[in-house]
This record gives structure tokens, C-alpha cells and sequence, in this order.
């Protein structure tokens, strides 16, 4: 099998590795560097499970491949989770409930940080927009709107 090597900055940590031109970095992540916190569901980019920041921006790991994260920043939600900038997420969504069988939760985790980034202002109106391309099929939402909406709401009176 024919393989190709690529450079990566990987939750910090630079690394290098040898992969298989069609492998999907999500599979490069469970697969070969033993990072199962994103999940493989629908394979086709619809459900979030497989959610991982490239470059900084949340993208699917089921659509992007490896090769394609070559002289990239990689970060997972185990990476997320070691750096403590969003505990307070993360103690909200276990607080409220916003996670039952944790299938979805590190794609859920990995958009609502990029919102608490991007929109610190976000109706609860826009956090469902936000999410909307994340299934979730224990919770009803509703939780998971919570708790990113409460993780708001702290941060901006923290700011006063």
C-alpha cells in the first residue's frame, strides 16, 4: 500500500506520520494516534460526531483527509479538554445533563466552543443555528441549548 507522509501540529504537539492517501483524518485520529474522542457516524460530514478544529476552524473529520491536514494545526477534543479554556463548558454540559450517551458530545463540545469564540453575544436563537448540524439523539436539544447558553451568560458577566 502506498503511503504518504505529513507533518502535522497535533493538540501542541508537532508529529509526523505515514498515511494512506484516501484516509479520512478522523480515522487517522482513532486509528493511528489512539485520539478517540471524535467519533465516525455518518461518514458523510451531516452528523458532527467527527467535528475536529483544522487551522482553527471546526471542520468535519470525516471530509477532510489526512493528507489534507499536511502543515497543519490539528485539534482534537482531547486537546480542547488538556488546555482547561473550556472546563466551564464542558461542567455546564454535565451540570445541566447536556449528555447522555456521549456519542455526539465531543462534536457538540468542539462546535460550541468555536461559538463561545466567535459569537460571546449569541442569542439562544443563534446557538441552535450554531448546533443544527450536529445530531444529537438522547438529549432533545434543549439541554445542550442550555448549558452554551448559561456558559455565555457567565463568561459575559465575568467581563463586567
Amino acid at each position: 500500500m502506498q503511503t504518504t507522509s505529513i507533518t502535522m501540529i497535533l493538540n501542541g504537539q508537532k508529529i509526523h506520520a505515514e498515511v494512506e492517501p484516501r484516509q479520512h483524518l478522523v480515522d487517522f485520529l482513532r486509528e493511528d494516534q489512539e485520539l478517540t474522542g471524535s467519533h465516525l457516524g455518518c461518514e458523510q460530514g451531516a452528523c458532527g460526531a467527527c467535528t475536529v478544529k483544522l487551522d482553527g476552524k471546526i471542520v468535519r473529520g470525516c471530509l477532510v483527509l489526512a493528507v489534507q491536514a499536511d502543515g497543519s494545526t490539528v485539534e482534537t477534543i482531547e486537546g480542547m479538554s488538556a488546555s482547561g479554556a473550556y472546563r466551564d463548558l464542558q461542567q455546564a454540559f454535565l451540570k445541566m445533563n447536556a449528555l447522555q450517551c456521549g456519542f455526539c458530545t465531543s462534536g457538540m463540545l468542539m462546535a460550541a466552543a468555536e461559538l463561545i469564540d466567535t459569537q460571546p453575544k449569541a442569542t439562544r436563537t443563534e446557538i441552535r443555528e450554531w448546533i443544527s448540524g450536529n445530531y444529537c439523539r438522547c438529549t432533545g436539544y434543549q439541554t445542550i441549548v442550555d448549558a452554551i447558553a448559561y456558559v455565555l451568560e457567565e463568561r459575559q458577566a465575568a467581563k463586567k
